[in-house]
């Protein structure tokens, strides 16, 4: 069998002229360079070199020394890309991330990942909590951001931080002039547009038939327009108001469960690829170094391990 290392020797001897020099080169003996070059011919049943000099080829050597260095400038490269991967340098990282998430925490994150590793490429996409479960069930993501998954329900969930809901109203609505966090009572009777990031989280009542709403909206852009547009008010986890404009304002509600929990979600029991492992790395320390963390009262992001 023609073994790699035998032909990267053949290909150095040839590109050096001789024997000495090639075995300087690659850090062995005169006589461990000739004795595989002499294993090499026995396996080929044919000469390499015109004479044992080895400054000329044969025709035989010539077209092995072409075919050699031509598959060992792959195989190098192969070697550097595997080598690569298992350090996350290079690689596809497939990332499922809640709404605001995805736009008020990933961004300068990714940007810094690609900036430090040009040979990796990251896919993301923002969808609500359920989604995010299945995606990362399914396998179609490698890494879900979002809230705590059902028991059972095959997935690792690992907290990061909380996020309390905010009431979101126009700065004219008559909840905005309450001067305090508002409670069950305030909000009783006042239409809520209703939306997935908080469904089944905060038990307000609302006001369509059966505790349903009247109004309902899944993307965050949406909401904001309807309840720009004295639709109604609506709530959202407190990350997801900061970009709101200054026509609106994100009120505290008077309820210590209103809150979700946010963390990384991954196929259970399967092992995080290493660029996977330094994404959520940076994350918790992007997290340690915001007022996110800071303001956790729980201190949910302190306990945070890797998966």
């Amino acid at each position: 069998m023609i073994r790699t290392q035998a032909l990267r020797v053949f290909v150095t001897v040839a590109d050096c002229g001789n024997l000495r020099d090639a075995a300087k080169a690659l850090g062995r003996t005169d006589s461990a360079v000739s004795m595989t070059l002499k294993h090499l011919e026995t396996d080929l049943n044919a000469p390499l070199f015109e004479t044992d000099r080895k400054h000329t080829l044969t025709a035989l050597g010539r077209e092995v020394h072409k075919l050699a260095r031509d598959l060992l400038r792959k195989h190098d490269r192969t070697i550097e890309r595997i080598c690569a991967l298992a350090a996350g340098r290079e690689g596809v990282l497939r990332i499922a991330a809640v709404p605001s998430v995805a736009a008020q925490l990933l961004p300068p994150l990714l940007s810094a990942m690609l900036a430090d590793h040009p040979g990796v490429r990251i896919e993301l996409l923002d969808t609500d909590s359920a989604t995010v479960h299945v995606l990362v069930e399914t396998g179609e993501v490698e890494l879900g951001i979002g809230g705590k998954p059902e028991a059972g329900a095959g997935l690792h969930f690992v907290a990061l931080f909380n996020d309390p809901f905010r009431l979101v109203c126009r700065k004219d609505h008559p909840l905005a002039q309450v001067a305090r966090p508002l409670t069950r009572d305030d909000v009783r009777g006042h239409r809520l547009i209703s939306n997935k990031s908080t469904a089944g989280y905060f038990g307000f009542d609302l006001d369509g038939p059966d505790g349903v709403s009247a109004l309902s909206a899944r993307n965050v852009i949406s909401l904001l327009a309807l309840v720009r547009a004295g639709a109604g008010a609506t709530i959202l986890p407190a990350l997801a108001t900061r970009a709101i404009d200054d026509a609106l304002c994100a009120l505290e509600l008077d309820d210590a469960a209103a809150l979700r929990t946010v963390g990384f979600v991954l196929r259970r029991g399967g092992n995080p690829s290493p660029i996977c492992a330094a994404f959520q790395g940076r994350l918790v320390a992007l997290l340690r170094d915001t007022d996110i963390l800071r303001a956790d009262p729980a201190g949910v992001a302190r306990s945070a391990t890797r998966p």
